[in-house]
């Protein structure tokens, strides 16, 4: 994991707040000092807040977790989207779908669905329907992925949230508090940073900020990946080695082959009859 630096933060700009008439006032707490009319953020502030949520994404993954990345704003949509894909993250990027934690169920009904329609139209089943229906199922399909695209591999809600922006992700702010999910998240002046599990204190607007960080919780997430796979390939191959030797050998019956002794009959005794006759007259 690449080391986090105060001169690497400062040059991404992770420093510039928003303007000061437009602070929060729970946000005072990490702001520095107020440069012409704009407030500074203390990077010594943001750098351990990156470190703790780092180390949180780290444990997480690495025990079977699952991130969700949440980044619906113009300037943060490529990047998110970018760092997600490349570690293979799930992420929104469109739009926070409505109920996706607190209805779970229904959501879970939605993914298995366009899952189950992809399949469909890649294996051939959509071939027995005129070709205009399988051209707007096709395009009912494209519709959907626009929006679940980037979560259509979660069987179960995501064990934490990383937000770039929580005043623009109100909803999932709330429905993460409602479920009780953990909450990492880039918490600029302009923001109230009360209930967030994990606050980052950055700048959310510029895209070298946005990435720096971004980039960070992704690797962060991909070594814990890494970790997993590797601890349960090593629990799968300890399993196999146990079981073989467990396996009961098969064992030889050398039980010797039964001899049948045939005894020998005893002869027949002849007993002679005894000859009786008459005695002869003299």
């Amino acid at each position: 994991m690449e080391e986090i630096t105060l001169q690497a933060l400062l040059e991404a700009g992770c420093h510039f707040g928003h303007k000061a008439e437009r602070w929060h006032p729970k946000a005072a707490e990490f702001i520095y000092t107020k440069k012409d009319g704009i407030h500074v953020i203390d990077l010594a502030k943001t750098k351990a807040g990156l470190e703790k949520a780092v180390a949180f994404i780290h444990e997480l993954t690495k025990n079977g977790g699952e991130v969700l990345f949440v980044a619906t704003k113009r300037q943060a949509q490529g990047v998110v989207k970018q760092e997600a894909e490349a570690v293979g993250a799930p992420y929104f990027i469109q739009r926070w779908i409505g109920g996706f934690l607190t209805n779970w169920d229904q959501v879970r009904k939605n993914i298995e669905k366009i899952n189950r329609m992809t399949d469909e139209q890649a294996n051939g089943g959509w071939k027995k329907f005129p070709k205009h229906e399988q051209t707007k199922l096709g395009h009912y399909l494209k519709r959907l992925k626009v929006y679940y695209g980037g979560v259509l591999v979660f069987k179960n809600i995501p064990q934490a949230l990383f937000i770039v922006d929580i005043k623009k992700e109100a909803s999932a702010v709330a429905e993460a508090k409602r479920r009780g999910v953990p909450i990492v998240a880039i918490v600029d002046t302009n923001a109230d940073p009360e209930g967030i599990d994990y606050v980052i204190p950055a700048n959310d607007d510029a895209v070298g900020s946005i990435q720096y960080i971004t980039h960070a919780i992704a690797q962060a997430y991909r070594e814990g990946k890494e970790l997993r796979e590797k601890e349960v390939a090593s629990a799968n191959k300890a399993n196999e080695a146990r079981k073989t030797e467990e396996k009961p050998v098969e064992k030889i019956d050398d039980k010797p082959a039964e001899v049948t002794v045939v005894a020998d009959k005893p002869a027949e005794k002849v007993v002679e009859k005894k000859k009786t006759g008459r005695p002869k007259k003299a």
